[in-house]
């Protein structure tokens, strides 16, 4: 099973500069998009279609702003919409499809680093979030979180890492919330269980050069629940073109 995700900073903006054409190459049986920032009615006239593909999306109420999308070849048996805080699904963040034997959620964490009262939202989110994480580890099906968690959880996680630790993103708190979500709950960060390099980022900042220099950070995860323990096979950051400041993160897995 092939599963990519990706930040679009803009479904629309994406398309236009070559996604949906390189996506329709890639032979991913699922692919999770996250700030889409756009509704349904908003797409016509956007290549945005991969045919063979369905398609379902959860936009934010507030135009312009957040959301998620997931295409998948197989037709979910369900889809679920928001995780039940009504704060948070009303931004479009959490998406989740249910198939006979998996599940897998587009998730778009918030950023705080627009300032403290987005980062106290970001605060609650992680604080709402986890009891909800704990519950489908309960659960009997095994599940796949696939986006943007906007936490850098290592140094090795970051290029400038001693300059950022009091910047959201690298707080402690957020990384030790991190650490719990690993540790001891025992969900798993797929891509490090195959890929124990540095300098492996997914986002750069738009000033300073960050990506030609690749002063990067490395926040877009695929976080999978116990069960599937040992399923990744092979993780890639696509990097040969791009189409938005985050870069595609493509993983293999064995079920």
């Amino acid at each position: 099973m092939r599963v990519i995700t990706l930040n679009v900073n803009g479904i629309r903006s994406a398309a236009a500069k070559g996604l949906f054409p390189w996506l329709a190459q890639q032979q991913a049986d699922v692919i999770c998009l996250q700030e889409v920032r756009a509704r349904e009615e908003q797409f016509a006239g956007h290549d945005i279609a991969l045919p063979g593909y369905h398609a379902a999306y959860y936009p934010a109420d507030r135009p312009g702003y957040a959301g998620v999308a997931l295409y998948s070849r197989a037709a979910p048996e369900r889809v679920v919409r928001g995780f039940g805080v009504a704060e948070f699904d009303g931004e479009g963040r959490y998406l989740e499809a249910q198939f006979p034997d998996l599940s897998i959620v587009s998730l778009y964490l918030p950023s705080g680093s627009s300032g403290p009262e987005r980062q106290a939202s970001k605060d609650r989110f992680l604080e709402a979030f986890l009891p909800h994480l704990r519950s489908l580890k309960r659960r009997r099906r095994p599940y796949l979180l696939c986006g943007d968690w906007n936490i850098a959880h290592r140094e090795i996680d970051l290029k400038n890492w001693r300059a950022n630790r009091k910047n959201s993103g690298f707080l402690p708190h957020e990384r030790a919330w991190l650490d719990e979500l690993f540790d001891e709950v025992g969900f798993i960060d797929a891509f490090r269980s195959v890929n124990p390099q540095p300098e492996q980022y997914t986002w750069w900042s738009n000033r300073g050069q960050a990506w030609a220099k690749n002063v990067g950070w490395r926040i877009d995860y695929q976080i999978a629940s116990p069960r599937l323990a040992g399923a990744a096979r092979a993780a890639q950051i696509f990097k040969a073109q791009r189409f938005s400041d985050h870069a595609p993160l493509i993983m293999d897995y064995e079920l």
